[in-house]
């Protein structure tokens, strides 16, 4: 089969690996560079957690992701997935129907050992936090990922592979064909979207399902990198449901310590928009860490960016093929819980594009969805977009 990727993020590069190594001819357009600098694959790391409050099929996803995540260190004999773990830290005590009490059951269900983390214990463990956050736990079966360097391992993989790679930006997808901005068109038996925040402008019958929304992310330095360095300090949620705050330790290569917020964003579009960070930012910045890390309230902000997220309404990924264009098929949506996916994500598309079964994949299908439908991430804050 002669398959054209549009997009060489994580849903678009997984594709391609997978569909090439089961012996289809594949082609990636993607008008460069790779990792893109404004796609959401970009920057230093992506929180690699398998904690998704009780929802069973997402933890189930994370295990095996995780797994193969490790797999392919051991491949490029290089480090870019960190396996060190992952601490869900509350203010308040962890109770039922929150995201942390949730995830500690399902983890303890699955067979894991999450570390119950309270008071003193919290403190003791990890020393950076303030006696603000009382509860919480560690979970050692995950951690983070080196994103940017994932994207670009996973596009020399896919070159390796015999994927072909067309630098140009794709404009209008049809079926059998896709046509570029420099004018040449591509024929083909199948296309996959896998374009992300730019896939609805390419299918817009999507649009009324997605949107773009842009969150703050900030790069730190401190002038004590061992106390926010493993195993003193981790990969973390800070009451995420409720503040959408998360960060991670001190970065062995860039060192800097990331702070970002997995919450409603700002609606940006992909192409017109400016990826700014706000001064209304820098200041839920400057809150947040006053409370829960005060060694970091003072600290510099060296770089930012807005991350650019696509969001489907019920922030479920979309892997189906167009019910009324045979043979396009779209993957996207990842909703800012994509990355943590990236080795399964290529098995489940490929899947899709050759109709075999799947059981993850229901929940991805084409689907209508009203306008008011709310998102169902269970670890990301909801409150109302700014």
């Amino acid at each position: 089969m002669n398959v054209v990727v549009v997009g060489a993020g994580v849903f678009g590069l997984g594709a391609a690996r997978e569909l090439a190594a089961r012996g289809h001819e594949v082609r990636v357009v993607e008008p460069g560079p790779v990792p893109h600098p404004l796609a959401a694959s970009t920057d230093i790391s992506k929180v690699i957690r398998m904690e998704y409050g009780p929802d069973e099929q997402y933890a189930e996803m994370a295990e095996v992701s995780i797994r193969r995540l490790l797999e392919l260190n051991e491949t490029l004999d290089d480090e870019i997935y960190h396996h060190d773990g992952v601490a869900m830290i509350t203010r308040d005590e962890m109770v039922p129907g929150g995201f942390e009490y949730e995830s500690f059951q399902t983890l303890e269900r699955r067979g894991h050992h999450p570390v119950r983390l309270r008071g003193p214990e919290l403190k003791t463990r990890f020393p950076a936090w303030s006696s603000a956050f009382t509860d919480g736990f560690y979970n050692p079966y995950g951690g983070w990922v080196e994103s940017g360097r994932l994207i670009a391992a996973l596009a020399r993989l896919a070159r390796q592979a015999g994927v072909g790679m067309v630098e140009d930006r794709a404009v209008e997808v049809k079926p059998g064909r896709v046509r570029l901005a420099g004018g040449l068109e591509l024929e083909c038996e199948v296309v996959v979207v896998a374009a992300g925040a730019w896939t609805p402008l390419l299918v817009p019958r999507l649009q009324p399902y997605m949107r773009s929304t842009g969150h703050p992310v900030f790069h730190l330095q401190t002038a004590t990198p061992d106390l926010f360095s493993h195993p003193l300090f981790s990969t973390f949620t800070a009451d995420i449901a409720r503040s959408g705050w998360y960060g991670f330790p001190h970065h062995p290569r860039e060192r800097v310590i990331k702070v970002a917020n997995h919450g409603p964003g700002r609606f940006v579009h992909p192409d017109r928009d400016a990826r700014e960070v706000y001064p209304v930012d820098i200041e839920g910045l400057r809150a947040f860490l006053a409370e829960a890390l005060p060694a970091l309230a003072d600290a510099r902000v060296v770089y930012t960016r807005r991350c650019l997220y696509c969001d489907t309404l019920d922030e479920h990924f979309w892997i189906a093929e167009d019910p009324d264009q045979p043979g396009v098929f779209v993957a996207t949506g990842g909703s800012g819980h994509g990355m943590k996916f990236a080795p399964v994500l290529g098995p489940l598309i490929a899947d899709a594009v050759e109709g075999q079964e799947n059981g993850w994949l229901a929940r991805f299908r084409w689907r209508h969805l009203e306008p008011d439908t709310k998102g169902e991430e269970p670890a990301r804050n909801h409150q109302s977009p700014r």
